[in-house]
């Protein structure tokens, strides 16, 4: 292992991190979130557009303009896929063998409904250290953070490993695009020791924090039609029966709507004792804060809305290692003040269920869409088109290697540097497929899954935010990771 950073390292390498958010990498994410880059799954003309393609073109010309020696970048694209940014940079003097290997993506959520009134998806505001818009924190920083971790090592002469860069467009959409760029990209990767994801969350802002597994998921849209067209529901309810009602029935062969539990034991998984530990070990950390967190609505009898469990090592559990069904979309309902006595023809849901690190979500989309369709209540016509293009078909979850004693010991020293406190661990609900895919191809990588998108940070909803100085300490965090890789 090289020599741990020293104080006055560690200093200097958060003061050029510092002065590097505050100079450019802010108002460079001011940019990027003013750009509507919604991902293929949300703008099926996004090549006409060429939102996606002005955010990659924007971000590698800021890194080339860093001027990092010996860097060498290349948008490279392939018909029909999103464009991918791919940098390397050599290796200092008696650094690793290995390769570090950062992540990122510029791709984006659609607009969502629901901001402050003095804030939008596209108007980028910074106050009180928040930068707020879409995007910023999910997780247009990436590749911004990744290349001042490298350029603050550099800087202050700490010797570092080789570092290559992956920054896709296509996340958000479940990354169809990205296993035939790493295939592409293989020879030029190296041997990869080290897996540096900035696409995850952390429990607070008070210490770093490590991914220690993500869901997988399948979404898709359950439709179910009765009629050819709608007809006088005074006329007609009674005897066409509600597709509504049908969806309803569909849907309970899936999930108890009293509890939410998912009936089919195939989308469940032993939770390890070692993820259930780090579970307890967290709930002790954030106590009632993991469902606190939430902006929950004013309840029936005036104080708050309740969750599912007020435990908290049940509520991590249930968010990270147990499958849960989401209802994101719906199609086939008139707007309210357009809502006659009509019983309309069908009713479409726009599915999203979560499910364990460790099924796989291609069998897992294959079953489900067994489930709902067939015995079809009435005979109706009842489909479940799961989403993805290029055939992806439900996206695996990850379950993180144990570490090994280099990096439990850089990632604690890192968090204790800047933080004063200790690494933190906490298991994600969200899907990265980007981490099941390197845990197939290099088995024996590490991996630093980390990210800002903290409390209330929203991703995906209203008023996500950056929480600007908790991106700081990652991103110095990430710099002392790295020169502490094995020699």
């Amino acid at each position: 292992m090289n020599a741990p950073v020293r104080p006055a390292e560690a200093a200097a390498l958060s003061a050029h991190v510092d002065e590097a958010w505050d100079r450019r990498i802010v108002p460079a994410l001011t940019d990027y979130i003013a750009v509507p880059a919604k991902s293929p799954m949300f703008d099926a003309d996004w090549a006409e557009h060429g939102l996606i393609d002005r955010v990659v073109r924007d971000a590698a010309a800021w890194v080339e303009g860093r001027k990092v020696a010996g860097l060498k970048l290349e948008v490279v694209r392939m018909d029909g896929r999103t464009p991918l940014i791919f940098f390397e940079i050599p290796a200092t003097a008696a650094a690793s063998s290995d390769t570090v290997l950062l992540y990122g993506h510029l791709d984006k959520q659609p607009e969502f409904n629901g901001w402050r009134k003095d804030l939008g998806p596209w108007t980028p505001k910074y106050e009180n250290g928040l930068l707020y818009g879409r995007g910023g924190a999910d997780d247009g920083y990436a590749v911004y953070a990744a290349i001042t971790a490298i350029e603050a090592l550099d800087a202050q002469g700490i010797p570092r490993p080789r570092c290559v860069g992956v920054i896709e467009a296509s996340e958000e959409s479940g990354s169809p695009d990205l296993p035939a760029y790493l295939d592409a990209l293989r020879p030029r990767l190296g041997h990869v020791g080290l897996v540096v994801c900035l696409d995850s969350g952390a429990g607070n802002y008070d210490q770093l924090w490590l991914t220690s597994s993500l869901r997988g998921m399948v979404s898709g849209v359950l439709k179910v039609e009765i009629l050819t067209e709608g007809v006088h529901s005074g006329d007609a309810s009674g005897l066409v029966p509600s597709s509504f009602r049908i969806l309803r029935q569909v849907l309970d062969r899936l999930e108890d709507s009293r509890t939410g539990h998912l009936l089919p034991e195939s989308f469940h998984c032993e939770i390890p004792a070692a993820r259930a530990a780090q579970a307890r070990a967290t709930a002790a950390i954030l106590g009632d804060e993991v469902w606190k967190r939430f902006p929950w609505a004013c309840g029936a009898d005036g104080g708050l809305a309740l969750p599912t469990t007020t435990d908290p090592v049940e509520a991590l559990l249930n968010r990270t290692w147990r499958p849960t069904l989401s209802v994101t979309g719906v199609e086939g309902f008139p707007d309210m003040a357009s809502a006659g006595n009509v019983l309309r023809p069908y009713t479409a849901f726009k599915l999203s269920l979560r499910l364990p690190p460790l099924v796989d979500g291609h069998e897992a989309s294959l079953k489900l869409k067994t489930l709902l369709e067939d015995n079809a209540p009435y005979n109706a016509k009842v489909t479940f088109h799961p989403d993805g293009r290029a055939g992806a078909l439900g996206a695996t979850g990850w379950n993180a290697p144990e570490l090994t004693p280099w990096l439990e010991r850089a990632l604690n020293e890192a968090s204790n540097t800047l933080f004063g406190a200790p690494l933190g661990y906490i298991g994600q609900g969200g899907t990265i497929p980007l981490m099941s895919m390197l845990a197939q191809g290099f088995p024996q990588a590490q991996m630093m899954v980390c990210g800002v998108l903290g409390p209330k940070s929203n991703a995906h909803g209203p008023n996500e935010f950056l929480h600007v100085p908790y991106g700081k300490k990652l991103t110095a965090a990430v710099a002392q990771v790295i020169a502490a890789c094995p020699a």
